[in-house]
Order: C-alpha cells, then sequence, then structure tokens
C-alpha cells in the first residue's frame, strides 16, 4: 500500500538525517491522515493519491510564486519537495501517448470545435486519470480543437 512505502521511506529518511525528506514526508501523512478524518472510512490508493496530487499542485504554485517575488531559494526547497512527493504518483503519459487519447476522443465524440470543450475534456480526463495533469490535458484539448478549424 502506498501510505506504506511512504512510511517506511519516512523512517530510511530518519535514519538518514534527511531532514527535508523527513518533514515533506510527515508532513504528506498528517495530510493523509486529515483527509481520513475529513472521509470517515478508509482510504483507497486513489484518495492517498489525490492528497498526494493536491500536495504537488501546491508546491507548483508555490515554485511559481517563490519565483515571481525572486525568492530562488524558496522556489528550489519547494522543487525538492516536489521531486520527494512526485515519486509516489504514477508514471506520467508521454506528450505524444497524450496527444493520441485526446485526437480519439475528439473523433469518438465527433467534436468540432471550442464548444465541444468541456465535453471532450471530461472524457480524456476520465481516461488518464492520474497519468496526465489537468493543465497539461486542457492545452492539449484546446491546440487540437483549435488545429481542426
Amino acid at each position: 500500500m502506498l501510505e506504506e512505502k511512504i512510511r517506511t521511506d519516512l523512517n530510511q529518511a530518519l535514519k538518514e538525517k534527511d531532514a527535508l525528506k523527513v518533514a515533506t514526508l510527515r508532513f504528506c501523512l498528517a495530510e493523509i491522515r486529515n483527509f481520513w478524518l475529513q472521509k470517515q472510512k478508509e482510504l483507497t490508493e486513489e484518495d492517498i493519491l489525490e492528497v498526494i496530487r493536491r500536495q504537488v499542485k501546491l508546491r507548483r504554485e508555490a515554485i511559481e510564486a517563490y519565483q515571481k517575488g525572486e525568492r530562488s531559494d524558496l522556489a528550489e526547497k519547494e522543487r525538492k519537495e516536489l521531486e520527494i512527493l512526485s515519486k509516489y504518483l504514477p508514471q506520467q503519459l508521454p506528450p505524444q501517448d497524450l496527444e493520441k487519447i485526446v485526437r480519439a476522443t475528439i473523433a469518438e465524440i465527433g467534436a468540432k470545435g471550442a464548444g465541444d470543450f468541456g465535453k471532450v475534456m471530461g472524457v480524456v480526463m476520465a481516461k488518464v486519470k492520474g497519468q496526465a495533469e489537468g493543465a497539461a490535458v486542457a492545452s492539449e484539448v484546446k491546440r487540437i480543437l483549435e488545429e481542426g478549424r
């Protein structure tokens, strides 16, 4: 189970005295526990992945904000935390595979233009759940729909 892997990695980080990894994994486990308290039921692997995805998204947003604020030291810390957390997410689809899925979905739905963006997004996101970020999917769907004009 993913939560057990995180706990094992936390123990290893404690032994290695890797303070950043310890803090990051402890925070992640705390967020998993908070999610469990909200749900009041046993968490599935997908629930745990959702928590990790949210943490990854927060780190990406923080990196962007710190870069805009010219705080490269803090951006680098967030980047390292992002790297630690990303190891627990499933492998991301290569761009060419994502493009194939988007094109197939557009053909399957019969989408004609930008007005069908929402329909295409919903179906593609269901197909690539956890294997591609929403922003990447949205960008690809938009590009291909505009290409079809």
